[in-house]
């Protein structure tokens, strides 16, 4: 596929370097509706969270269904609402409310199949992709979904209407767009421009193509995921960590990578990120706070949520009348962001480290930030010896206030993770 050089779209500003939660609406509650999970707004917002991104919210094919209650990911319609989470009315409810705390909405959108049953069907089988015999197909292995024919122009049209339809009925603030990569680049630009004479919305791509940042906001930082999960358990992995943010360095200005240490993906078929990162957990996290980009949360990090969700069965998310044990250490984090550019968007200094110990200095706006970060479950220590590193300093967490001279020692217990700010 030819790749189309465009003028970039417009940017909508309040995304810049915003903070996403990732939302299952049927395991974050008992009802698993809408109307259940709205009531979870004013914390998730007074955590400092910037847009709720709703995993797909159509009605799921029952049609080679998975599990009892099927794959979000396989739809039936793509303009109606999913039963089990509620009525039309309710998702209006929800978006207005979050929108008015403050709070920006986006939906999932699946573009690159369908359930294996959907309304399409049996007046359009050539918007389906089709083998030899005539039988829809598709091509991932995916047995519960078929692939739409994106060299149908009609089928294109009525896509972008759908997309249309949710922005004009529900007023949503833009689109985390499934495998977007799996996607002609084409369409998504002619998505984006009819959608733009609408509303300026955010797109978010579930994909690591670069040419997709012609359409996309952000995308999703897959390579480092997969690179710091090696952290502490191989040699020179976290060199093989830097080798992937420099290359994201490279992105040109405007294009955000999202950062993670769980999605809807990881928590369900590769674990918890305390399955993943062990005692670094929480140092991860802080690194995806603190690095250029933006992060994301997904339902019950906050907890911290120490399960895996089942993906095709009810899975209720253990919540306690109790504040979450680490909402205020998301808190910090986010509010960090919005007090400290620096931490979003500041220029960086990797600093010399030695094991599994990673350390970089940021500037920007005469803000100064100093991170340091131990994944290993061992003891550390680091001297950090840097100009930059002079004058009164902050620790983000403790809120003591320190005065350093250019350089100092640190000696880090296993997984400790240390954010400096100077104004």
């Amino acid at each position: 596929m030819a790749i189309i050089m465009i003028d970039s779209f417009k940017q909508v500003s309040w995304a810049n370097s915003a903070s996403i939660y990732e939302v299952n609406i049927r395991q974050y509650t008992a009802e698993g509706t809408f109307k259940a999970f709205e009531k979870h707004l004013p914390r998730i917002k007074e955590m400092g969270i910037d847009i709720i991104w709703l995993m797909p919210i159509t009605p799921i094919s029952q049609v080679n269904k998975k599990g009892n209650l099927g794959s979000y990911y396989a739809c039936s319609s793509y303009t109606k609402i999913n039963p089990e989470f509620g009525t039309a009315a309710d998702f209006k409810d929800l978006v207005d409310t979050a929108q008015a705390l403050g709070l920006k909405v986006i939906i999932d959108w699946v573009a690159n199949h369908t359930g294996s049953h959907h309304e399409w069907m049996q007046e359009n089988p050539s918007w389906f992709a089709q083998d030899a015999a005539g039988n829809f197909t598709e091509r991932n292995g995916w047995d519960d979904v078929v692939d739409l024919n994106f060299d149908n122009p009609s089928m294109r049209i009525a896509l972008i209407d759908a997309m249309e339809y949710w922005v004009h009925q529900f007023n949503i603030d833009g689109f985390r767009c499934d495998m977007a990569h799996l996607v002609p680049l084409d369409f998504w630009i002619t998505a984006r421009t009819n959608l733009e004479k609408i509303k300026i919305l955010y797109w978010l791509a579930e994909c690591e193509d670069i040419a997709y940042h012609q359409v996309f906001d952000t995308s999703y930082a897959w390579a480092w995921m997969h690179a710091s999960k090696k952290v502490g358990k191989e040699v020179d992995s976290l060199q093989e960590v830097y080798n992937v943010l420099h290359q994201y360095a490279q992105y040109p200005k405007g294009a955000y990578k999202l950062f993670f240490t769980s999605n809807h993906d990881e928590n369900s078929w590769n674990g918890t990120e305390y399955e993943k990162y062990g005692i670094a957990a929480k140092a991860w996290a802080v690194f995806t706070h603190t690095w250029n980009g933006q992060p994301l949360l997904y339902s019950g990090q906050e907890l911290p949520n120490q399960k895996r969700l089942a993906f095709f069965d009810k899975d209720q998310i253990e919540w306690t009348t109790e504040l979450p044990r680490l909402h205020n250490f998301y808190k910090t984090l986010l509010t960090a962001r919005k007090e400290y550019p620096v931490l979003a968007a500041g220029s960086i200094f990797n600093l010399p480290t030695t094991g599994a110990v990673m350390a970089y200095l940021k500037q920007v706006l005469g803000q100064t930030a100093l991170v340091v970060l131990n994944f290993s479950s061992d003891r550390q220590h680091l001297y950090v010896e840097h100009e930059t590193f002079n004058g009164k300093f902050t620790n983000l967490f403790s809120g003591l206030s320190f005065e350093f001279n250019g350089n100092t020692h640190f000696e880090m217990m296993p997984g400790e993770y240390i954010v400096y700010l100077k104004a």
